[in-house]
């Protein structure tokens, strides 16, 4: 399949990698909310199978795939912006359009937020957007600088964030598996009204930490900006040195970091009461070692030969160019079949089954995204998205 015209197929096949990757990790926040704990609890003595399934999404996709979903929505809005100036005469009158599109994607995530699962990721990435909406014409030089000004302070306030977030001991985690238990019976066996109470909740807390996660998701934003502008996604042809530099770092260090962090983090899961060492640091340190390795997976696509990329875009492109609708349609399938207003799969399934799942899931979006795209130009929220934001 090859790219549609205006379109990049490796940007395409990247975001329905992205896509994927996100969603073995919401799998799990589908049947017990995103406030809980992320992987739930395991019986004495779990099967080997289940530790090594929870591993492996640590290890491989937890905090890989959404600093790539965020690194393309800036790559996506330097393209847009770009367009919209072409066909609309001026900057002004392309940010007034794109500012249109935030606002109604910050609509949609609210809706998603409230209605249907609380990890919405839309809601930040409208306000972000809206944020640095203004360098959208901005000199190559302060959007870089603007980069490393947020990304300095984000990287200081994390340093002195880490130590409060440490653990208190055995008591504090008595108390947080009595809290997951509690969500866990209310997410997969609870009433509509039950589950709509506590996601509205856990939404309303996730919206104070989107703040806090602000500047690390506009600096992504911004990363994603200067790969446009550079040409490092346009052209990757033309920066090949520069891609195997990233791929070298970000496999060579991201991958033995990410490792040991999926360790700690399935041992903690198996034993939540051993004391060797704190699981909840080596989780907060996976989220800066976390996109380290994710650089590597971007790098290692764009090194990509061209005859594996046409081979990856004719499956992956498709839900890369419906990325928005199959964002959703994940949510709305995955709340069902794990949580109680529907089919209340989660309070059975076991770590090996919810990756099934996914999988089983993602090949299914696969089917579809290609037969609706044989169909129409766009996906169904993304056509909405244009209508609504009168960009047709």
């Amino acid at each position: 399949m090859r790219a549609q015209p205006g379109r990049l197929l490796q940007l395409d096949v990247l975001r329905g990698i992205a896509v994927f990757g996100i969603l073995l990790v919401n799998i799990w926040g589908f049947a017990w909310g995103t406030l809980s704990l992320r992987y739930g609890t395991l019986p004495a003595q779990p099967p080997a199978l289940d530790q090594l399934v929870i591993f492996l999404v640590a290890a491989f996709a937890q905090f890989k795939f959404y600093p790539i979903f965020a690194y393309l929505f800036g790559a996506g809005f330097a393209l847009q912006t770009r367009s919209l100036q072409r066909r609309l005469g001026g900057w002004e009158a392309a940010q007034a359009a794109y500012r249109r599109r935030l606002r109604w994607l910050l609509a949609f995530g609210l809706l998603h937020g409230f209605l249907i699962w609380s990890g919405d990721v839309l809601t930040s990435y409208a306000v972000a957007g809206m944020l640095i909406l203004p360098l959208a014409a901005a000199r190559l030089s302060l959007v870089r600088n603007r980069a490393w000004l947020v990304a300095g302070g984000f990287l200081l306030f994390m340093c002195l964030l880490i130590p409060v977030g440490q653990q208190g001991g055995a008591s504090d985690t008595a108390k947080e598996l009595q809290s997951f238990a509690a969500r866990y019976a209310i997410y997969t066996q609870g009433s509509v009204w039950a589950v709509a109470k506590l996601r509205a909740n856990d939404f309303l807390v996730s919206l104070l930490y989107a703040i806090v996660m602000l500047p690390h998701i506009i600096v992504l934003f911004l990363l994603g900006i200067l790969s446009v502008r550079c040409g490092w996604l346009t052209q990757p042809w033309r920066h090949r040195r520069l891609w195997r530099w990233v791929c070298g770092v970000g496999l060579g260090a991201g991958l033995p970091f990410n490792l040991l962090a999926a360790w700690a983090i399935t041992w903690q899961v198996a034993e939540p009461y051993q004391q060797v060492f704190d699981a909840a640091l080596f989780e907060a340190a996976m989220f800066a070692g976390g996109p380290v390795l994710a650089a590597g997976y971007v790098a290692a696509l764009m090194l990509a030969g061209p005859l594996l990329l046409r081979r990856l875009g004719a499956w992956l492109a498709p839900v890369g160019r419906m990325a928005l609708s199959n964002y959703l349609l994940q949510s709305l399938i995955g709340t069902w079949l794990l949580q109680g207003p529907g089919l209340g799969w989660g309070a059975s399934l076991r770590p090996a089954a919810m990756l099934g799942l996914a999988l089983i899931i993602m090949a299914g979006q696969v089917l579809l995204s290609r037969y609706w795209l044989r169909h129409f130009r766009q996906g169904p929220m993304e056509a909405l998205w244009r209508r609504l934001a009168r960009l047709h």
